[in-house]
């Protein structure tokens, strides 16, 4: 069992920036990719971002890229977004996941562990 926890989460206006940070503990061994996703009032989950075990490799969403960044301290166990000129249509609950898989890392459904969640409302 893994557990994700995560925090930074606020309100921030347009234009603003701010950290989350997803901290993992429990069976936390082994090369696990870890996800970022985001749900708004009324919308589906959707993925955010996602970064490999070593760092290597990282995917975003067409809307968050270029001003998004994920990355992660395996030492530390711990992930990370940074969110740089936030918008309104960026406000959500944000959650980070874990997965051992390398596939369909796009799909909710692919990550096993969840972390509660971090409101992000950003004001225009």
């Amino acid at each position: 069992q893994v557990l994700l926890v995560e925090s930074g989460g606020g309100l921030v206006q347009a234009g603003s920036s701010l950290r989350l940070s997803c901290a993992a503990s429990g069976r936390t061994f082994g090369r696990y990719v870890m996800g970022w996703f985001r749900q708004a009032p009324g919308k589906e989950r959707e993925f955010v971002a996602a970064i490999t075990w070593s760092g290597g490799s990282t995917f975003y969403a067409d809307s968050v890229k270029s001003r998004f960044t994920i990355a992660r301290d395996v030492a530390k166990n711990t992930a990370y977004l940074q969110m740089n000129s936030l918008k309104p249509e960026d406000t959500a609950v944000y959650y980070c996941a874990a997965t051992y898989g390398y596939q369909g890392l796009v799909i909710a459904s692919t990550y096993d562990y969840w972390g509660q969640g971090t409101q992000v409302t950003v004001s225009s």
